[in-house]
Order: C-alpha cells, then sequence, then structure tokens
C-alpha cells in the first residue's frame, strides 16, 4: 500500500535524501530550498522544518547534500547556471539556520550536475597521534554546459569555502581531444558509492550535448601514482556512442566481483558490469547485461537502493518504477507509482 511520507510546495524541481540525517532537501522554480525533517524521532513522516530564498533568478534544479562528514549543507544549482554551497550553522544563542557559504562564479559557462567524494592520499604521518596512515581528501566534481569537467579540493575539511581546483577534463577517451565548442545541455556524474583503504575516488560521467564524443557514459579513476585523472572504460555498444545520456547511478558494491552501473538514454536504461581489475592498458572490462524499457519520454532520476540490489528511476511520464534482478541475473520491474 502507498503512504505519503511527506507533502512538497507545487513547483518542485528537484530533491536530495540524507540517508545520515535522515532529511529530504528539495528545490523549487520559484528559487527556494526547503528542508524535510522526521516529525518525531523515529517516525516516518516529514515535515517541511526550513524554507530559504536562495535565488532570484530562476528555479533551482540541482540539489545535492555534502556528505555528512563536513556537516549539514547543501549544494544548489539553478537554472541560470549559477551554483553554490548552503550551509545550517549556529550563530551565538541562536537556533540553527541555513547561510549561504560559498558561490562559485563561472560567468562564460553554466554548472549542470555536482557529486562530492573522497579521494586517498599516499601515507602520510599524522603528527599529533604520531602514526602514519592514509588521508582522505574531499572533492567536488561539477560538470558545465562547455562540456568540461572541474574537480575541487577542500582545503580546510572545517571550512566549506575554502576549495581549490585540482583538475580539468573532458568526458573523452583520447588522451588530446581536439573538439570545438560544445553545447551541453545536462550531464550526470554518479560517484562509486565505496570508500576501501586501497580504493581511490572514480566517478562516471555523460552528457546530454550536440557534441557525441560527449555523451557517452566513460568512467573517471584518479591515478594516484601520477596525481591525474584517467578515462577507464566506456559504457556504449558501438552503436550507442553518440546517444544522449539523461540519468547515471552508481550501485553500491556488497561483495559482487564487478560493480553494476545504471545508464538512461533515449532507449531505456541499460544495466552494465564493470570489472574490478584493469587488463594492461589500465583500461575494465565492460558487458551490458539488460535494456529495461517501457517508459515513455526521458529517464531523469535513478537511485539504488543502500544494498545496490533496487533501482527506482522517475521521468517525464510522472512514474517512479522499481527494478531487480533475480538470481538468473535477469530484471523485472517490481513496482511502479504514479508520482503526480
Amino acid at each position: 500500500m502507498e503512504k505519503s511520507i511527506a507533502t512538497l510546495d507545487k513547483g518542485t524541481t528537484c530533491s536530495s535524501w540524507n540517508y545520515s540525517g535522515q532529511r529530504l532537501a528539495t528545490g523549487a522554480v520559484d528559487g527556494s530550498l526547503s528542508i524535510f525533517d522526521p516529525c518525531d524521532p523515529g517516525s516516518s513522516s516529514f515535515t517541511c522544518t526550513s524554507k530559504i530564498k536562495v535565488h532570484d533568478g530562476g528555479g533551482i534544479v540541482k540539489v545535492v547534500w555534502v556528505p555528512p562528514e563536513h556537516g549539514d549543507a547543501v549544494a544548489c544549482i539553478c537554472a541560470d547556471g549559477s551554483f553554490a554551497l548552503w550551509e545550517e550553522l549556529v550563530e551565538g544563542s541562536q537556533s540553527l539556520k541555513w547561510k549561504l557559504c560559498k558561490i562559485f562564479q563561472h560567468k562564460a559557462t553554466k554548472a549542470l550536475d555536482v557529486q562530492f567524494g573522497f579521494s586517498q592520499t599516499s601515507l602520510k604521518m599524522v603528527t599529533f597521534d604520531i602514526f602514519w596512515g592514509v588521508i582522505y581528501n574531499f572533492l567536488q566534481v561539477v560538470a558545465y554546459s562547455d562540456g568540461h569537467v572541474k574537480v575541487y579540493e577542500l582545503l580546510d575539511p572545517l571550512d566549506l569555502k575554502n576549495w581549490q581546483l585540482q583538475a580539468e577534463l573532458q568526458n573523452v577517451i583520447d588522451s588530446v581531444s581536439t573538439l570545438g565548442k560544445a553545447n551541453c545541455f545536462s550531464a550526470s556524474i554518479s560517484l562509486n558509492p565505496q570508500r576501501g583503504e586501497n580504493q581511490e575516488l572514480s566517478f562516471v560521467l555523460g552528457f546530454n550535448s550536440d557534441t557525441p564524443q560527449l555523451n557517452s557514459l566513460k568512467v573517471w579513476e584518479f591515478d594516484q601514482a601520477h596525481q591525474r585523472w584517467l578515462p577507464v572504460a566506456e559504457l556504449a555498444s558501438p552503436a550507442d556512442k553518440s546517444d544522449q545520456v539523461y540519468a547515471a547511478a552508481w550501485a553500491t558494491n556488497i561483495g559482487r566481483p564487478y560493480e553494476v552501473i545504471a545508464v538512461a538514454t533515449h532507449k531505456g536504461i541499460s544495466i552494465w558490469h564493470l570489472g574490478l581489475n584493469p587488463d594492461m592498458d589500465g583500461r575494465l572490462h565492460v558487458e551490458k547485461v539488460a535494456l529495461l524499457s517501457g517508459f515513455e519520454g526521458e529517464v531523469w532520476q535513478m537511485e539504488w537502493d543502500m544494498g545496490g540490489m533496487t533501482l527506482a528511476a522517475t521521468g517525464t511520464d510522472g512514474m517512479v518504477r522499481l527494478w531487480q534482478s533475480n538470481l538468473n541475473g535477469e530484471w523485472h520491474e517490481q513496482a511502479a507509482f504514479d508520482s503526480s
């Protein structure tokens, strides 16, 4: 039986769920950011506890929670391509309030998507504890309308205002890009949700653009030895490489000998298996194992459950569909809900 847990304002365009804090953030066409919290401890019903006008020049098209290690903060991308961080703070004896933390200025191009992750550095001695350990850098990956991707590193883990550009790249396999000026309408970034002790940050990225080379989903991994980002796989068959990507989602790996990644294009949702061990050229083996169809229009957003077993997808047909695979690897639609 379907049960509503929260009532969203009319004009809500996007949402982001905070698994750690059990909170929901939504953005709307009027430029307002809303935060929903449980009505009572342990409650499955949520109510709006904060509503902030974050932008006057257009609606919010993307909201993303910052990982809880860095407090309660949300990244907002607006329809005009502006991008800012908002943080929940206590000022003196006052109650919690949401404040503008950082605006990322890019006059010539628009931000399309942003995701946060961690990348380990080499072993370093933490002097105040006198031992050697792995140090993790907090990164954000941002895709822009000109087809470029920028990776920013947080210099001070206690200050979300202090970011430094670590790398800039284009979503192409060739080491030297010869692309002309690209016009990208949307982008989808999904980071590998795993953060093992010996595992570097990796992410998948695809564009919906007028430049075919940028569109197909590529897997990027940080090469610690040479301090650079490298494309290690492409999730597209030869006939599909120019297909515009609408959404991507990397599943949590709970012990599989491969990764599972979902890719949405106009042909449906493709389920890919990504090998864990690179070949002699540093590339990872890929295999498309399923194509989920039956959607009317575009798929806007996909999310895996925390176990990486169930995929939820929604789009222009106004339906939320849940997909699972059986023990034979066959994918089936388990449920469909009308989200209107």
